[in-house]
């Protein structure tokens, strides 16, 4: 590789990262103000999680739509994330009006869609520029996108008085991430013009054993980490209550729940690292195990133990989202490239629908029972996903993960 094609794929890491960043900034949007709705428009506990669970549902429908018509492989996927970003930061602001709650559930599902064609053709845009070294640029990017889903959390503790402004806020950070995708980035030279659509292919993430293994490992990520994300926020208010953190500015459960997410961000680059150098099935399982281990007991932990808890909830979710970059660079690893793109956002799309079970469990036995049990709960996807990490690393297949890594 010259100096001169180092520079363009590095830049083009940074730019499809810092519009991740902003472009997935609308995703938790409606979590980081849920005292404000609950307060102005008179939603419940139960209506946020609805809200939250549209988004993901929302998010598969696009997936799946995209896979379904191929579209990531056979238009340029900078002018899919493009138009995608703007398209949510517009449906995003629809929440400040709107006040009658099914309309809102519809603005949130189509806020969803279009989020379905960011994340997985940001994925595919990398992957054209990156063939060693691949999970980490997809770590970097997965860092991004837990930084800008974290991002309402900040917004919201900068401006607790003013709830409009954090979805104002982050509105405005996807319409940038959009623009500066579509206008700024071009093709990597890796990328590789899409098949025409062929639905068997798609059957393969069930029929092919390597991918069959990987989709298990990833269901078992997904199953704990959005109702984590999706709930931390409440779990670190009603450990800390709603005491500033600097003068009356700074809200300092908001304040925690956007460290939560930044540590992620910093464990997702970590784990590429590490996954190049040793594989990612132990990676993946390495992370799964922590995550899973603190869902089992920190909802048990005593609020009166709140340093201790928030230490952990940091741990937490540092291991629960560091995985997730090495899930997708395995599926482009042992999937056809002419369909990379199709088959990231149909394995993306299937683990999407599955969140929206635990973002729904959690808060219902949280309220029955606390949030010991509704947490422990979250812990049965990784131990199953591990289970699959580890029998995929022993198969002959798993050689085209990471270099022979495996």
């Amino acid at each position: 590789m010259t100096e001169s094609e180092g520079k363009a794929r590095n830049r083009a890491l940074l730019l499809v990262s810092l519009s991740t960043v902003f472009g997935l900034s609308v995703w938790f949007s409606t979590n980081a103000i849920a005292p404000a709705l609950e307060t102005e428009k008179g939603f419940s506990d139960g209506d946020i999680a609805w809200l939250t669970i549209a988004v993901q549902m929302g998010f598969v429908a696009g997936s799946l739509l995209i896979a379904l018509t191929n579209l990531a492989d056979l238009i340029p996927a900078r002018r899919l994330y493009g138009v995608a970003a703007i398209g949510a930061g517009l449906m995003n602001i629809l929440v400040i009006p709107v006040d009658n709650f099914a309309l809102v559930i519809i603005v949130r599902f189509i806020t969803g869609m279009f989020l379905g064609g960011v994340y997985p053709p940001g994925m595919k845009i990398l992957s054209g520029w990156f063939v060693r070294g691949r999970g980490i640029a997809l770590g970097a990017m997965i860092g991004a996108l837990t930084i800008g889903s974290g991002s309402p959390h900040l917004l919201r503790s900068l401006f607790s008085d003013q709830w409009e402004a954090t979805i104002i806020g982050s509105s405005i950070l996807s319409l940038l991430g959009g623009l500066l995708v579509w206008t700024v980035v071009s093709d990597g030279p890796h990328d590789v013009k899409g098949a025409t659509f062929a639905p068997r292919y798609m059957l393969r993430l069930f029929t092919e054993r390597a991918q069959r293994l990987t989709l298990i490992g990833y269901l078992g990520h997904m199953w704990e980490l959005y109702a984590m994300w999706a709930w931390i926020g409440a779990f670190l208010l009603a450990v800390v209550g709603t005491r500033p953190l600097i003068g009356d500015r700074l809200e300092l459960a908001s304040a925690l729940a956007f460290a939560v997410f930044a540590a992620g961000a910093i464990a997702s680059f970590a784990a590429g690292l590490l996954a190049e150098r040793f594989g990612r099935a132990y990676v993946t399982s390495g992370a799964m195990a922590i995550s899973g281990g603190l869902a089992l007991f920190i909802g048990y932990i005593p609020a009166d133990m709140s340093v201790v808890i928030v230490l952990l909830a940091l741990v937490w979710g540092a291991a629960v989202i560091a995985d997730s970059a090495q899930f997708s660079t395995a599926m482009t690893e042992l999937s056809d490239p002419a369909y990379r793109g199709t088959m990231l956002t149909f394995q993306t799309g299937i683990g999407f629908a599955l969140t929206a079970v635990t973002i729904r469990l959690v808060p219902i036995i949280e309220d029955a029972s606390g949030w010991g049990p509704a947490f422990a709960l979250l812990a049965i996807g990784p131990a199953i996903g591990i289970a699959a990490m580890l029998y995929l690393r022993r198969l002959p297949e798993a050689a085209a993960m990471a270099n022979g890594k495996r």
